[in-house]
């Protein structure tokens, strides 16, 4: 693997762009400053009560997602280029559902096999022929980048099913604007705040034409015991709109109302957290528990918008990014501006051939695998776990995908022993709305704080970032 690009300078007496005013900050501050504000911080996250669960740890409600003090920083000029390729690459990939659910012209004409749709988990044939309104189906997307080198930016998956993080977006800005303030005000930094306005114009836009007057927006969750539940509250709260569980909700005639102390009231715009399999016990799975009956068919009336719409999780699939670029040119006649990392599709005979021979050199995924669970890195692995991944192939080709051991960008993170870099990846957030797509300037940097680590999902002991887009 090659040497990692460092985005300040860290290594070195070199020094980016937009990072000079920063490097002579942290250069003038004390240690002990730092090391302080960075207790600070993890106190001011605990008061607020940011958490994330583990699925099975039996402290899952007690954990607080590290955060990292020293701001990571986009220059202007690189930031317009990934905004550009965000935009294409969000309008693409509904572009890419409406047809998988509508007139399949991309299968047709060979730019993506029909069994990778038609038969993938993820598909719902529940939405065949469902022109969703205003042919959204993806108001909301988190698109996760990764960067090599100074020039050059990679998307490593799409997540548009129930994209999470923009919670930790808002706050980390928010808590470093009350440590920082003078380092915040030494530069010109694009701020972030305006996405729940944004998010909240989004949701409405694509309300139902049937909605009458100011349509009713509503955040659905699985409720407390979920391992996103900060976030929808968060989310609620920031928006002023009610959060509800799904006995909150019942369907009368085709139309979704939610019980109040008034009586009941109609609700024209869900913002889902809650897998399609749990939506609608009348449809997807019948043990559900979180969802609301009668809800797919008040969805297919069109009487209520679902964000994102049911179905999306296609778009997620690692074997479906493999034909990103092929999709691109197919519906927009353009290159892509954001590339794929380069990928082999262990469902081929000759990409498994290759992948099986350097299993120690790769990074395995499963095609349906997230959260940084269920993939090999193999530089990293020991020689029975990398025996045990070639069985897995062997036995489930299909399932995987392969990517070369990148050499992720690093930022100058505060560690135990001082300043260090450490590897990071971007998740910015795209809002499409019927009156346009809106990127956020910024986004969740996520970084992997052990020392040579490239996972940095926060179940795999990564962190966070407040990520800076400045004038430069």
């Amino acid at each position: 693997m090659a040497e990692a690009f460092d985005e300040m300078g860290l290594v070195g007496d070199t020094c980016r762009e937009p990072y000079r005013t920063l490097k002579a900050w942290l250069d003038a501050t004390p240690a002990d400053l730092l090391q302080h504000r960075a207790a600070e911080a993890e106190a001011l996250f605990r008061r607020i009560g940011i958490t994330f669960a583990v699925y099975g740890d039996a402290q899952a409600q007690e954990r607080v997602i590290p955060f990292d003090i020293v701001p990571r920083i986009i220059g202007a000029a690189e930031w317009k280029r990934l905004a550009a390729g965000l935009e294409q690459r969000v309008r693409v990939i509904n572009m890419f559902l409406s047809d998988v659910y509508g007139k399949g012209e991309a299968v047709r004409a060979g730019i993506i096999p029909a069994d990778i749709v038609y038969t993938n988990p993820a598909y719902r044939p529940e939405m065949a022929g469902f022109k969703v309104p205003h042919q959204i189906w993806t108001p909301i997307s988190g698109i996760d980048i990764v960067r090599i080198d100074e020039n050059d930016f990679y998307v490593l998956e799409d997540n548009v099913r129930t994209p999470s993080g923009v919670s930790y977006m808002v706050e980390n800005r928010e808590v470093m604007i009350r440590l920082f303030p003078d380092l915040i005000s030494e530069y010109r930094v694009a701020p972030v705040d305006g996405y729940v306005d944004d998010l909240l114009d989004t949701l409405v836009s694509i309300a139902p034409p049937s909605a009458p007057g100011e349509p009713t927006v509503t955040v659905l969750t699985p409720g407390p015991f979920n391992s996103a539940y900060y976030e929808h509250s968060f989310l609620a709260d920031k928006l002023g709109v009610e959060l509800v569980e799904g006995r909150d909700l019942f369907v009368r005639d085709n139309i979704v109302y939610m019980r109040t102390t008034q009586g009941p009231q109609r609700v024209d715009v869900i913002y889902r957290r809650i897998d399609d399999d749990y939506l609608d016990p009348l449809v997807f799975r019948p043990d559900s528990a979180l969802g609301v009956p009668g809800l797919m068919a008040a969805y297919r009336a069109g009487n209520v918008t679902l964000a994102n719409a049911v179905g999306t999780g296609i778009a997620d699939d690692k074997a479906v990014y493999t034909y990103m670029p092929d999709l691109v040119r197919f519906y927009l006649g353009e290159e892509t501006i954001l590339k794929n990392v380069d990928t082999w599709r262990c469902r081929e005979p000759d990409a498994l051939a290759y992948v099986l021979e350097h299993l120690d050199e790769l990074v395995v995924k499963e095609v349906r695998g997230s959260g940084g669970y269920g993939m090999l890195v193999g530089p990293h692995a020991d020689k029975a776990t990398i025996a045990t991944f070639a069985k897995k192939l062997a036995a489930h080709p299909d399932d995987f995908i392969a990517q070369p051991t990148l050499a992720l960008s690093t930022c100058p993170t505060f560690v135990e022993s001082g300043l260090a870099p450490r590897h990071v990846d971007l998740r910015p957030f795209v809002l499409s709305g019927a009156d346009g797509i809106r990127v956020t300037p910024g986004g969740l940097t996520r970084v992997a704080l052990k020392d040579g680590s490239l996972v940095v999902n926060s179940s795999q002991g990564g962190g966070t970032k407040d990520t800076w887009v400045v004038d430069s």
